[in-house]
């Protein structure tokens, strides 16, 4: 009996102790994509990678079309060319081939290495502002809304949303729903 009771009055501290550290959690959310968006340096950033493809975009297409008339030309000459040049030709083909495939996927990895070197500041800054409007309203966590197009939170009152609060925070005036 006494063992029970014990037990009882260490469930019933337990819950006690649980339910006043829960009361004291406030966890927020907010939407990084929608952040980024409203920032002016992502238009800047958008702007640069455009640039950066169209450059990209125009030397494949000159390999490309390189590739295109030599490979025309063979076509029309392959059948009176002796078998040396006609393999020396072949030869050619493909390494064209080859570097304009490894053009591609280098134009691609560099696309890449632009966009992460480009919006690393932008979410430096995104982080830091969270940082300081948790800090600020009292929150414990916060949370992102989505990563990648997934929900992370999959229900929040809009009350916890702090998106618009970290974009006045850097000085940016949230554009107002249409």
């Amino acid at each position: 009996m006494m063992k029970s009771k014990l037990v009882l009055v260490l469930i019933a501290c337990t819950m006690l102790s649980l339910t006043s550290m829960a009361q004291s959690v406030k966890i927020g959310y907010a939407d990084v994509d929608y952040i980024l968006a409203q920032m002016p340096g992502t238009k800047q950033v958008e702007s640069e990678l455009r640039t950066l493809n169209t450059q990209l975009q125009n030397q494949l297409q000159t390999k490309y079309q390189e590739y295109q008339q030599k490979l025309q030309a063979y076509q029309q000459q392959a059948a009176s060319m002796a078998d040396a040049i006609r393999q020396e030709k072949e030869t050619e083909l493909t390494q064209l081939e080859q570097r304009i495939t490894k053009l591609q996927q280098d134009a691609q990895t560099n696309i890449q290495q632009k966009q992460q070197e480009l919006m690393q500041p932008l979410y430096e800054q995104i982080g830091n502002s969270i940082e300081e409007v948790a800090k600020a309203n009292g929150f414990t966590y916060v949370l992102n809304g989505q990563v990648g197009g997934i929900d992370v939170v999959l229900y929040a009152d809009e009350q916890y949303d702090i998106s618009d609060l970290v974009l006045k925070q850097m000085g940016i005036t949230p554009a107002q729903p249409e």
